[in-house]
């Protein structure tokens, strides 16, 4: 492990970027926001590239909102109107996509600096406590986000706890390109998802409520699929989010559970994504329009990168038949995402 510097943020905050290292993988983290700013895997040659979009530098990474490598909270994804109500009473929060809340609001997880309680070679400890009001979210909330390296495999561990009655939903924001960041489209990428469902959004991109059967849809990743092979069919839930950019209903089961896949066939590099909460945000990218200049020094476009964003259910507060989202106090929230970096022969 040896920590590096980042650059200070606006307000003068020291920014630094810590490297974790396994035989397989190369993993490098800032303690802004818990960016994973770049993965290093091999192909089936054994020549390791980043494997992972993200900025030239701090400036770049807070300028945009594409929430590159990041996690995401107090509340990931959207909650419509900005607006809930838990316990009897109505919380307004912060409206920073048209009306909608998104990801936490206008300064979410992605924008804190957060403390490094452990770093070793192959695992980082950081720590946040977000204040009651923050956002318009309820309760203070003391988080902790373990990113630790097991050989192939990344795996991040979330924990919290909270003094007062709160909602709560934590992703990572990674966006991936198997063939190499700054390579171009993913869209040959083979998927597989282990989902026999998806949420129906509105012209908002909020959840309805209603639950999508992909059987005989474009959201059927069953089998492994090309992840363009039906992105440009004419479906009204794919025009509404320019492509994928949808949650999947992810089968139920405890514990830890394989749920998707994905592999280039350029270079043999295969994903596995495995996860304890009930979502997968499935992302093709779509907002990068070929104005955000990426780590590598080239232009993102939409398509030149895949989320698989493992969370729990967009707008759930407002949908009491969704999983609950719900965190009370002497409660432990607890969730684990794993990603493993593997090579198709």
């Amino acid at each position: 492990m040896a920590p590096e510097s980042f650059g200070r943020t606006g307000g003068g905050e020291t920014v630094t970027r810590y490297t974790l290292r396994s035989a397989h993988l190369l993993v490098q983290i800032l303690d802004y926001g818990g960016i994973v700013a770049r993965i290093d895997a091999p192909d089936r040659t054994g020549s390791r590239a980043n494997v992972v979009l993200g900025a030239r530098d701090l400036a770049g990474y807070a300028a945009s909102d594409a929430h590159f490598g990041a996690i995401i909270g107090r509340y990931a994804n959207r909650i419509g109107q900005g607006r809930f109500a838990l316990d009897g009473h109505v919380y307004q929060l912060s409206q920073n996509e048209g009306r909608n809340s998104m990801h936490g609001g206008a300064r979410g997880f992605d924008r804190h600096v957060w403390r490094v309680e452990a770093a070793e070679d192959s695992r980082l400890v950081l720590t946040l406590r977000s204040p009651d009001g923050e956002q318009g979210f309820p309760g203070t909330l003391d988080l902790r986000v373990t990113y630790s390296l097991d050989d192939d495999t990344l795996v991040i561990d979330y924990a919290a706890r909270t003094d007062a009655p709160t909602i709560l939903n934590l992703t990572n924001h990674s966006y991936f390109n198997l063939a190499g960041e700054g390579t171009g489209s993913v869209l040959d990428h083979r998927v597989e998802i282990d989902a026999d469902s998806v949420l129906v959004v509105d012209e908002t991109q909020v959840p309805t409520g209603t639950l999508l059967d992909v059987t005989d849809t474009p959201f059927d990743f069953r089998n492994p699929t090309a992840l363009g092979a039906r992105i440009r069919s004419p479906d009204g839930q794919l025009a509404l989010a320019h492509g994928y950019d949808h949650t999947y209903v992810l089968r139920s089961g405890d514990g830890l559970k394989r749920v998707a896949r994905a592999t280039d066939p350029s270079s043999g590099r295969s994903l596995e994504i495995a996860t304890t909460q009930p979502g997968l945000q499935l992302y093709t990218a779509n907002m990068l329009d070929g104005t955000v200049t990426g780590s590598g020094g080239g232009l993102y476009r939409s398509g030149d990168a895949v989320c698989f964003e493992a969370q729990g259910f967009p707008d759930a507060p407002n949908h009491p038949h969704f999983p609950s989202t719900v965190l009370r106090p002497g409660e432990d929230f607890a969730a684990r995402t794993t990603y493993r970096f593997t090579v198709a022969p």
